[in-house]
């Protein structure tokens, strides 16, 4: 049990960040009908630009939350203008374009991302500056950390401004009538462009933060850390750190039949290697038997 609940909080954790990661998905799904394939190298320039100036601040003796609260700060607008850049050169271009053009065409942004991260910051993975004290609090055996619970928070707080931003500002507004029906919320006087633009710069900036806040958490940044982000979910967070509850040689009947478990060995059927097998065969499973989402509905295709 104690194993399960740590593992719990670590996936929500790391579910957490995945979930800011994912709105930016969301967002610009929902207003014009597009899987930004480009938005995980947001994710991953915001972690960069954030190591860059915190490795370059950390001489100076600020505090390590102002340091953090810097780079956080410097990696912010620098994400908004790749989103806006994005929209205003890559997508606005093919709005009218078949679905499958704008596809390639972020695709195509996301190589050439990567590819710009990796003339900027090298190919090598890059170890994001621990400068923030943690101190390690305990439900039963189970541990959590400071950092933990102020990712949990920052995260739960981001997700609750976007949804009063979305149902009770006239931003919002605009973007809900944008996104049942462009061509009626451009009749009714509602700038399309300004609001699809809006929306690529708010999911930008939070990627920006979801990436320091990975970079924090997992310690580590790389070019092409954004592959896979937008992929993984809370449950191949959980699934895939399984090792000690799928150890066979804990078991009576199959240790004493498997070699490897004479002597106090071990035998791990599934391990953390396979986290990235359990994202998958999760996402697969959805778009199977639930391609409207765990909690949608089916709608027609809006003319």
């Amino acid at each position: 049990m104690d194993t399960f609940l740590q593992q719990v909080i670590n996936g929500l954790t790391a579910g957490s960040v995945y979930a800011v990661v994912a709105l930016g998905y969301t967002m610009v799904y929902g207003i014009i009908q597009l899987i930004n394939f480009a938005h995980g190298e947001v994710v991953m320039i915001g972690a960069m630009v954030a190591f860059t100036v915190i490795n370059a601040l950390v001489p100076s003796g600020l505090p390590a939350l102002a340091i953090v609260l810097i780079g956080t700060g410097c990696a912010v607008p620098v994400c908004m203008l790749v989103g806006y850049s994005m929209e205003r050169l890559a997508y606005r271009p093919l709005r009218g374009a078949p679905r499958l053009a704008p596809l390639i065409t972020a695709i195509g942004v996301s190589i050439i991302l990567q590819h710009l991260a990796l003339m900027i910051w090298s190919r090598n993975v890059l170890a994001f500056p621990q400068i923030i004290s943690s101190r390690t609090f305990f439900i039963g055996e189970a541990a959590i950390t400071s950092v933990q619970i102020a990712i949990l928070a920052i995260c739960v707080a981001l997700m609750g401004a976007l949804a009063l931003l979305v149902y009770r500002t006239r931003l919002g507004t605009a973007m809900r009538a944008t996104a049942q029906n462009p061509q009626v919320a451009g009749l009714m006087g509602i700038d399309v462009n300004r609001v699809i633009a809006a929306t690529f710069v708010i999911g930008a900036a939070l990627g920006a933060v979801a990436g320091v806040l990975f970079g924090t958490y997992y310690g580590l940044a790389q070019y092409t850390m954004g592959s896979i982000l937008g992929l993984k979910a809370f449950s191949a967070a959980v699934l895939g750190y399984i090792g000690d509850l799928t150890d066979l040689c804990q078991y009576g009947l199959l240790a004493r039949a498997i070699n490897d478990c004479e002597g106090g060995g071990h035998f791990i059927l599934f391990g953390s290697n396979y986290q990235d097998v359990f994202a998958f065969i999760v996402l697969i499973l959805v778009l199977v038997f639930r391609p409207q989402g765990l909690l949608g509905e089916r709608v027609g295709d809006r003319a």
